[in-house]
Order: structure tokens, then sequence, then C-alpha cells
């Protein structure tokens, strides 16, 4: 594997989705690629990040009621 395919793949396989050679390969490019490696740990970071950020917002009861009062008021498409 490339670094360019690296790049390419790199959120599939920080989700769990990458193929198990793709995987393998993958990882053993890590071992060898610094520079991929500190990509992952950045991307990992990031992601984690993101995560803390959005999983405090939480819309507010009345916020979900009125949502999806106003779903089903909407005609539905033919």
């Amino acid at each position: 594997m490339l670094c360019d395919d690296v790049k390419r793949v790199v959120y599939f396989f920080l989700d769990g989705s990458l193929g198990e050679g793709r995987k393998v390969d993958f990882e053993i490019h890590l071992k060898d690629c610094p520079d991929c490696e500190i990509r992952i740990v950045i991307q990992r970071k990031l992601r984690s990040f993101v995560r803390r950020r959005l999983s405090k917002v939480v819309a507010p009861d009345h916020l979900r009621v009125r949502v999806t009062q106003s779903l089903r008021t909407v005609p539905a498409a033919e």
C-alpha cells in the first residue's frame, strides 16, 4: 500500500469498515511509514475531539416533539 492509498481509505480504516486484506496492508504500511502513522494519530485525535463535542448536544424534548409533529403534517412524496 502506498501513502496515497492510505489517504484514500483512512476513514474506512478508522470506522472499522476496511476489508481484512486491506486492513492488514494498511497496518503494515503504518509500521513502515512514520508520516502516515502520524496522519492516523492526528485523525484519531480529531475524530475523538469532534465526538466529544457533538455528544454533548442534545435537542430539548419540546423541540423534538415540534419537529416530529411538523414532519407528520408534511404530505408524503408521490
